[in-house]
């Protein structure tokens, strides 16, 4: 028990992680003014306000008091994994981030039509369009996170939290890009694929989940060593973080699944903008006229 309370006590304060999202927060306002200006229609204000309530929701994860607390229960713990995975990263690709982030910086320092022009980024690009390689990065991290010894490593290791809350960031966003382009021209996969993408995303989570309430004993050993939590046991906790997840993800996959089937059904409008994605990319990899330079 002492050796948890001194980890939990011996944490650094976030403040360099509250700097980074504020200086990345303060980038893409002043990006999107930018694009904006140019491009009135190109990334709408609702795309803007979703992106900073993404590093909103990553702050409270791995930023905020709360944090701390995910070491004294299991719930806690849980709760900031399907935050990072199915709230902060959703939400940050929502809001078109690369680029107001690109532009956010002044010209001298990034050449952006240079960047996307190389043809290593465009050949990784091009290979990277399958959805089964974004189904099992999201997979992957959830199951491997949760085994036994990675769990408690992470626990008793300040450094290596650090890296299951990146990998957790990364792959959610990973797993949510291909469910965000709306066009089936940016994946090699049709656009009702995306349905059964995230149907079969909800299994290994239901799976897991119903392990961690139905199995009768503490998984992770370590939360035995620590007081109970708002007077639960441990046991009892491990149930209430495999119920949430159970509820949690049920919501967070098939309600997209709502949607997207819906979208499928209805008749198609012609003049929607199905993704912001080819506009600013034909945008970035042309250099920009002199009316557009003395804009942005």
């Amino acid at each position: 028990m002492s050796e948890v309370h001194a980890h939990v006590q011996a944490r650094p304060l976030p403040l360099a992680t509250t700097l980074v999202l504020v200086v990345t927060a303060l980038v893409y306002v002043c990006g999107w003014l930018r694009v904006r200006n140019s491009f009135p229609n190109l990334i709408p204000a609702w795309r803007l306000a979703t992106f900073i309530s993404g590093l909103f929701s990553l702050w409270i994860c791995v930023a905020s008091p709360l944090a701390a607390l995910d070491h004294q229960s299991l719930t806690i713990h849980m709760a900031k994994h399907l935050l990072l995975m199915t709230v902060a990263a959703p939400l940050v690709l929502a809001g078109a981030p690369v680029l107001p982030l690109l532009y956010g910086f002044p010209r001298r320092f990034i050449q952006v039509e240079l960047l996307f022009g190389k043809r290593a980024v465009r050949w990784l690009g091009e290979r990277l369009k399958h959805p089964v390689l974004y189904w099992l990065a999201g997979t992957t991290a959830v199951i491997g996170w949760h085994l036994p010894a990675a769990f408690q490593l992470a626990i008793r290791s300040h450094w290596v939290h650090r890296v299951e809350d990146g990998c957790f960031l990364v792959a959610g966003l990973l797993f949510w890009w291909p469910v965000l382009q709306t066009s089936s021209s940016v994946l090699r996969a049709p656009r009702w694929s995306m349905a059964l993408y995230l149907f079969l995303a909800t299994l290994p989570c239901d799976i897991l989940s119903a392990f961690l309430v139905f199995c009768n004993r503490v998984v992770y050993s370590t939360y035995l060593s620590t007081p109970q939590f708002v007077g639960r046991s441990p046991l009892q906790d491990q149930e209430y973080a495999g119920a949430l997840m159970w509820v949690w993800t049920t919501f967070a996959y098939l309600i997209p699944v709502v949607v997207i089937t819906m979208e499928i059904l209805s008749p198609p409008n012609k003049c929607s903008n199905t993704t912001v994605e080819p506009a600013w990319h034909s945008i970035a990899a042309r250099p920009l006229n002199d009316t557009e330079l003395e804009v942005i």
